[in-house]
């Protein structure tokens, strides 16, 4: 991209076009590309017309801002560079925003979905791995069930539960392929609740694996879908199953 006039940003228009991208679906963004491909500049007459054709609120003005930074930051880019840059920003991997998960009276303050709901479809939607960690675990059965149902299914199961609660007499009917964790040594206790599935979801929270804290109890999580996110939040846990770290055990 050609080098910014003096005194502008030059980063402005990259965040445009991002925001941008997240707004339209892919069909609205390849149309505008190809309008892009054949203009020569931020002035191009088909530009213009596009922009006047837009009806969804504020995309217009949304658009403008683009041309406008397109002609202070970079007027030497070409309608078909930009046209490039816009499929660039559109091919990266879209983030799903962080959905609040409550246990106990819902209000209308926020828009929240029920622990146990979240919990058994972030199982259901394992295909290769499940890592959950819970400090307590009492009945929760369909919870189990579902477990069971994802080791039916080939997904590898990793349960790390605190020893001190006894949490892994509550799987006990599970298949002896699901492997459960304790923390090695009395430095502190497992004391995380995580239900993440492959390296794609996490959902993460005070809510221990029980009857109470999965309906009654007054409990508040989140819903991680962002993969950068739920992929380092994956590997720490992978690293602390890691033996010669001597930190948690197989039991």
């Amino acid at each position: 991209m050609p080098t910014a006039r003096s005194g502008t940003s030059a980063h402005r228009l990259p965040a445009l076009l991002a925001a941008l991208c997240d707004r339209l679906p892919d069909d609205s963004c390849a149309a505008l590309e190809r309008v892009l491909q054949g203009a020569t500049g931020p002035d191009d007459a088909r530009i213009g017309r596009f922009i006047a054709e837009q009806s969804a609120a504020g995309l217009a003005h949304q658009l403008m801002d683009i041309t406008r930074a397109w002609r202070a930051e970079a007027p030497g880019l070409t309608g078909a560079g930009l046209a490039l840059a816009l499929a660039t920003a559109r091919s990266r991997p879209r983030t799903e925003p962080a959905q609040v998960v409550v246990s106990g009276p819902l209000s209308a303050s926020v828009p929240a979905r029920m622990t146990s709901g979240v919990a058994m479809e972030v199982i259901r939607s394992a295909t290769t791995s499940l890592l959950i960690a819970s400090f307590a675990a009492h009945g929760a059965r369909d919870i189990v069930r579902e477990i069971a149902r994802a080791v039916d299914r080939g997904v590898y199961v990793d349960l790390l539960l605190e020893e001190s609660t006894q949490a892994a007499e509550a799987f006990a009917a599970l298949p002896s392929g699901v492997h459960v964790w304790h923390r090695v040594g009395a430095a502190g206790v497992l004391h995380a609740k995580l239900i993440a599935a492959d390296r794609h979801t996490a959902f993460l929270g005070s809510a221990n694996l029980t009857d109470r804290a999965l309906s009654d109890n007054i409990e508040l999580g989140v819903v991680l879908r962002d993969p950068r996110l739920v992929e380092d939040l994956i590997d720490h846990f992978r690293w602390l199953l890691t033996p010669e770290n001597n930190i948690m055990r197989r039991a």
